[in-house]
């Protein structure tokens, strides 16, 4: 499956006032929808039946997924137990720093607070503070209190017990998955791609299957084929009162209806666009595959779109698929600087180009390669070759025909 947007598309100023829309969850937007119902007269709200996480578990024929039964515990109840009975922690003030570590991980297993200020409120040595929390990839579910999905699968990684060389094999992919294709001729490959399948991008998805989460994204498998959904059913459906003779105050409440009608559809717009690149850059995934660490910047420039916009419209956004509740941020790598701009790193290419060795071209992997250490970025092969033809710069094969007939 192959996709190419080409969409320049700007947010109009009328809209920018609805952009909490985009970045807001169902239950927002229907508390916000009420609020200008109540207001306007000239509007007519419907609001529909929707697909929940629990009730398509239920629903659903798929083997794929864990349909667990209920958990009478929350993720919190259960790691606070652990907590508190775990040799891990043996000390007092140990079993301290695991519980305030512990306010700030997410539903999903994730540690997403600040260690530096736990560190200057509990008066300690953020390095005392980081080592408590890496005592969490003893806990369950594996994977919970990481930072991001790389260290949420090295923390499942260490709990398995396997051989040492897979392990370590295993470890190294882990930590550059951006380049994963690299290591496929290596023997130990295909062992290593089978574990990394089996761990869970979402460490607590057991713990979400009794929450009452709406995903805005349905992504069925259908034999090999993949269907993308919006989860429409959810979104109140908005009708305007035909009206004659207005005054200004009419005036002004059918602008601001239509308003909002456009701002809900710029939602469905955004995240259906957003879900198809997901698609293909993670088609492996949804078929059983490992996940690819994806760049932010790169989807809104491909989109057409601020990187802001994308940030706003994939928060608190979950996609529904065979594997499980998925939160859409969960497919981006957080190790990726986002400041770094594309202008900056188009740059430093044709520099590289300009000054290339003529017999030996570089290729666009080794090109990535330079990229990635001088900006300490983690964008992919395909970003940079997009960027050189952007440039309208050929490839390194071309190049080298090129340099042979000037000489």
């Amino acid at each position: 499956m192959k996709l190419r947007i080409s969409n320049k598309n700007k947010l109009s100023n009328k809209l920018l006032g609805f952009l909490p829309i985009l970045k807001s969850s169902f239950e927002e937007i229907d508390e916000m929808v009420k609020n200008v119902e109540k207001e306007n007269p000239f509007m007519n709200v419907r609001y529909k039946k929707f697909i929940t996480f629990s009730n398509y578990v239920q629903n659903s024929s798929t083997d794929t997924i864990e349909n667990n039964l209920l958990n009478d515990k929350t993720l919190y109840e259960d790691l606070r137990n652990q907590i508190l009975t775990s040799h891990f922690f043996p000390t007092q003030k140990s079993k301290e720093i695991a519980i305030k570590l512990l306010e700030d991980i997410t539903n999903e297993g994730y540690f997403e607070g600040d260690e530096k200020l736990i560190a200057k409120e509990m008066n300690l040595e953020v390095s005392k503070i980081e080592k408590i929390r890496q005592r969490f990839s003893y806990l369950e579910p594996a994977g919970v209190g990481a930072k991001d999905m790389k260290e949420a699968f090295l923390f499942q990684l260490d709990n398995l017990e396997i051989d040492e060389k897979l392990y370590l094999f295993t470890k190294e992919i882990i930590e550059n998955f951006e380049y994963i294709e690299n290591y496929q001729k290596e023997p130990l490959f295909k062992e290593a791609l089978h574990l990394i399948q089996q761990f869970n991008i979402v460490p607590a998805a057991k713990y979400m299957e009794n929450e009452f989460i709406v995903p805005d994204i349905i992504i069925l498998n259908k034999d090999g084929n993949l269907d993308i959904k919006l989860n429409e059913e959810y979104y109140p459906e908005i009708y305007i009162k035909d009206t004659n003779n207005l005054d200004n105050f009419a005036k002004e409440k059918l602008k601001e209806a239509k308003t909002l009608i456009e701002a809900l559809e710029l939602r469905k717009t955004t995240l259906y666009k957003i879900a198809l690149m997901i698609v293909e850059l993670q088609y492996d995934f949804f078929l059983g595959g490992v996940v690819k660490p994806m760049r932010m910047q790169d989807v809104a420039e491909e989109l057409g779109y601020a990187t802001s916009t994308i940030s706003r419209a994939i928060s608190n956004k979950y996609i529904l698929c065979d594997r499980g509740l998925i939160p859409i941020k969960q497919f981006f790598s957080k190790a990726i600087d986002e400041n770094t701009s594309s202008r900056e790193i188009k740059n430093y290419i044709k520099t590289l180009i300009k000054d290339e060795n003529r017999e030996n071209p570089l290729n666009d992997e080794k090109i990535t390669i330079k990229v990635n250490e001088k900006f300490g970025t983690k964008i992919v092969r395909r970003t940079v070759s997009k960027y050189r033809e952007e440039l309208n710069i050929s490839t390194s094969r071309q190049r080298k025909r090129e340099y042979k007939l000037q000489e």
